[in-house]
């Protein structure tokens, strides 16, 4: 199995990451709020490394090896979470994604939102 982007369906994300837990036994301690405060929490640890940085300075962080495995670290940490946020929850994230996305098409149409950073009500 590669473990890709383009290989790797979420489904087998999601299952291995319950696998993971199951076999701890940490399922007991995998309860909504844990993990959304745990997902929080590693959303900030990956945030940390940018903290007062800016554009090309953020970018050149990503071309230290060591630092990019740190970075890529923290954000599996937080796909980790939510995977397991969504397995506990029952939530399909393919469809909940897939209907995010469509909201968001609807309230930033392209002729309105292309190359504006604005937050629309």
């Amino acid at each position: 199995m590669s473990w890709t982007d383009k290989e790797t369906p979420v489904s087998e994300l999601k299952e291995r990451v319950a696998a993971f837990a199951r076999e701890r036994d940490w399922e007991q301690f995998h309860t909504l709020k844990n993990l959304s405060v745990a997902l929080a929490g590693e959303a900030a640890e990956l945030m940390e490394p940018f903290q007062w940085l800016e554009g090309d300075r953020c970018k050149a962080l990503l071309q230290d090896s060591a630092k990019r495995e740190a970075i890529e670290d923290e954000l599996a940490d937080v796909v980790i979470y939510a995977l397991q946020f969504a397995n506990r929850g029952g939530i399909d994230l393919a469809l909940a994604i897939d209907r995010k996305m469509a909201k968001n098409a609807l309230k930033y149409p392209v002729d309105l939102a292309k190359g504006s950073a604005e937050k629309r009500g």
